[in-house]
């Protein structure tokens, strides 16, 4: 018998499932926005929609909000034709049901709660190698090398091992890509041009539109990507014997600062435009999730950047703790925050580039 939570969260599975059908239903029979985006390119395809559908759709979703002021059964109308909300709230399911291990989809629905008690204890556990070192300018005199490695090494192989598992189950769900237009998938995925619709730019209110959402999101992806890169070229110049901390402007330094000042730029302006955007456009009820993960991103930046400016001065091995603390959470995090709906849109613009092309 299934407990009281689990039945709890399988009605409102059920009902998210049957709110998109009863959406994308209408949507199919009026077909006014048919050009806006793949949403409605691939709606149209389709006479009945499964669950996996319904998955598949909200994925595909950029939230650029163009629909629901186009549509004329929008509230306060009898049908209640909300798309960027209806699919908003099945994307959350998707991510909890393709999360593993399946306990973890508890995190979606307590993301600022996890994120912060993640980081405080990761802070509290690095700070346990920092006792009785000596403070020099040498992160690995704080904190070991191969103790480093241990950490975030199994940190980073659990996280792998979940979004591969998340990955095959959402292939799964919305179907196999067909047709093997990769490349046009990877530019949509890169360039975000699904991100506005019929106007040039994105909608963020009626008759309201504007490049920023686009443009801290761009931000906030390279931003990430050359942190990413920063730390890859940091571990090459280790195998090769070279030590952090690096000179100012060699390469781990250089893209460190640069991607860590999009880490600030992008979730700065991306909180500004939560706040500002219509609500209508969102699930009210996932401003945890949101929030959290924009908070976690701008966190890990600011404290890097922090952590490079001090790097000679005595408060180093805190501040080394401190950032180090945010990255780890945010490593253990991602398969159970936000990060995962830049995967499984990929899953999904991937599956709809071989669609789109039949």
């Amino acid at each position: 018998m299934l407990s009281p939570d689990r039945l709890e969260t399988g009605d409102r599975g059920l009902e998210t499932i049957a709110r998109g059908q009863h959406v994308m239903t209408v949507c199919n029979a009026c077909r006014y926005c048919e050009a806006y985006c793949p949403v409605f390119q691939a709606m149209e395809t389709r006479t009945k929609f499964a669950k996996g559908d319904i998955l598949y759709l909200s994925n595909l979703c950029h939230n650029c909000g163009e629909c629901l002021y186009a549509c004329q059964y929008a509230p306060p109308h009898e049908f209640n034709i909300n798309v960027p909300q209806a699919l908003a709230e099945a994307r959350v399911q998707s991510y909890e049901e393709f999360c593993w291990p399946s306990a973890g989809a508890r995190g979606f629905s307590r993301a600022s709660a996890l994120a912060l008690g993640l980081s405080v204890a990761s802070m509290l556990f690095l700070w346990t190698f920092v006792q009785s070192r000596d403070a020099r300018a040498d992160f690995y005199a704080v904190i070991p090398h191969d103790t480093l490695v241990a950490i975030f090494g199994a940190a980073g192989t659990f996280v792998a091992v979940a979004l591969a598992i998340g990955v095959a189950r959402a292939v799964r769900s919305f179907g196999p890509p067909k047709g093997g237009h990769y490349l046009s998938a990877l530019r949509d995925v890169l360039t975000l041009r699904h991100l506005h619709a019929a106007g040039a730019d994105c909608t963020s209110d009626v008759e309201v539109r504007t490049p920023w959402r686009r443009y801290f999101h761009h931000c906030t992806f390279y931003g990430f990507a050359l942190c990413f890169a920063s730390t890859t070229v940091a571990a090459i110049y280790h195998l090769l014997g070279w030590r952090a901390p690096y000179a100012l402007f060699s390469a781990p330094v250089i893209l460190g600062a640069v991607g860590g000042a999009g880490l600030v730029v992008g979730p700065l302006g991306l909180l500004s435009q939560w706040r500002r955007r219509d609500p209508e456009l969102r699930d009210r009820k996932q401003a945890g999730l949101d929030v959290s993960f924009i908070v976690m991103l701008l966190m890990t930046s600011v404290t890097g950047l922090l952590l490079l400016a001090f790097r000679g001065q005595p408060w180093m091995p805190l501040l080394l703790v401190v950032h180090l603390g945010f990255v780890l959470a945010l490593f253990v995090t991602m398969p159970y925050g936000k990060f995962v709906h830049g995967i499984y849109r990929t899953v999904a613009l991937l599956k709809f580039a071989g669609e789109a092309h039949r």
